[in-house]
């Protein structure tokens, strides 16, 4: 069986929208297995402690770990999928994961458990590169848009569902039974994977040997550095709430767990709303003007939750639910104009903005921590507006008004 697409005629009988569709959900749905695989397991950090006989400190470091090798591994697959093909690495990406998934499961001590959640996290890598990838090799133009849109919502669900879904798992068995849920939902992804996803690399299109100056070249280009940098500060802001957030709600206003899990609600389905318009509104409005637009607002909503969120709960949930849409109407613009700008090394481009944008995730609560015990929370969250309007208008400056003059 011929595993090449044709790319050529994708719009022809051999392919159509509705089966280029189908593979989108495809790999989204092996993207959405490492946010939710991140969050899926917070919920039973207790029980691994306990059952385990460990420390929290260390318990805490399978955490750590999954999203250290999760970062890494952005910066191996992107190259990896230029050169040996996207489902390639996908299926060998995949494979590892649930090996790794069912070693999880069967982990008597807390020595283990760690070595197979760093194996998790090299496995499912892959797919957040890979499913980029695809989804661009398979689409151009507002189609890539509205498909980006499509993706990013399905990935924003991951950490939503993985705390819901790990809780209700731990609670009606043990924290083990989260693992098996893994291995088998990693299961159905790989042999959906091996009967669907065919090669989608352009066969016109030859990746050269990879070499460390292509993610020189990749963050001299004027688009590229813009989206990893931008990549960078949104999660890194992101981070910041989740890390910083519970205390304001239990210091402010004692709520309890359950309370504290519920307002984050409202953030992530802003997100996951947020993708599905960006991926529709890069049909009416440039997509550099988007990105442009979006940081300035996401600067304006920090300020007003610096401001609000000692007044009232609602006024922070609404302060909350603005960050959350804005940055959703940013990340399949982002993702769209990235692809565009590389075609040689498109994977390698997507590799190095979710390294990017990992290490904007393990920085925050450092860097956030510093600056709350100088200034509270004052110098916590201003120093995010300062930094963020800064950065939009270097945005602006690059983006727009670069442009412009080359035109």
């Amino acid at each position: 069986m011929d595993l090449k697409y044709d790319n050529n005629k994708l719009s022809q009988k051999g392919l159509t929208i509705v089966n280029r569709k189908f593979i989108v959900y495809l790999v989204a749905f092996a993207a959405f297995l490492g946010p939710f695989t991140q969050t899926i397991y917070t919920p039973v950090l207790p029980e691994v402690a306990s059952q385990l006989h460990s420390t929290s400190f260390v318990v805490n470091l399978t955490i750590s770990v999954f999203t250290f090798f999760l970062a890494i591994m952005q910066m191996i697959y992107g190259p990896l999928t230029d050169s040996k093909g996207r489902r390639r690495v996908m299926l060998f990406g995949v494979l590892l994961y649930v090996i790794a998934s069912v070693g999880c499961y069967f982990s008597k001590n807390i020595e283990l458990l760690l070595v197979f959640r760093a194996l998790q996290a090299i496995g499912i890598a892959a797919g957040s590169v890979v499913a980029v990838t695809v989804i661009s090799d398979l689409f151009e133009g507002k189609e890539r848009g509205h498909a980006m849109g499509t993706f990013q919502m399905l990935v924003s669900l991951g950490p939503v569902l993985g705390p819901v879904i790990g809780g209700f798992l731990s609670g009606l068995f043990n924290f083990h039974s989260v693992f098996l849920a893994l291995a088998a939902t990693g299961l159905l992804v790989l042999i959906f994977n091996y009967l669907y996803l065919k090669e989608t690399k352009p066969s016109n299109v030859e990746a050269g040997r990879f070499q460390l100056r292509d993610f020189a070249m990749i963050l001299q280009n004027r688009i590229g550095s813009s989206i990893i940098y931008l990549g960078f500060i949104q999660y890194y802001v992101f981070y910041d709430f989740l890390v910083f957030l519970p205390n304001i709600l239990s210091d402010r206003y004692g709520l309890s767990a359950e309370q504290k899990g519920l307002v984050f609600l409202p953030m992530s389905l802003s997100i996951v709303i947020g993708s599905y318009l960006g991926g529709k509104i890069q049909a009416r409005i440039d997509g550099e003007k988007v990105v442009v637009l979006t940081t300035y607002l996401n600067a304006i909503a920090v300020l007003f939750f610096l401001i609000s969120y000692s007044i009232s709960l609602a006024w922070l949930l609404a302060g909350i639910i603005a960050f959350g849409l804005f940055l959703g109407l940013s990340l399949p613009v982002q993702t769209t104009l990235l692809t565009g700008a590389f075609t040689r090394n498109r994977a390698t481009a997507v590799g190095a903005y979710n390294f990017s944008r990992y290490m904007g995730m393990a920085v925050s609560p450092i860097v956030g921590s510093i600056f709350y015990r100088i200034g509270g929370y004052g110098l916590l969250y201003g120093f995010i507006v300062v930094a963020t309007l800064a950065f939009a208008f270097m945005l602006s400056r690059r983006l727009l008004v670069t442009r412009s003059v080359s035109v």
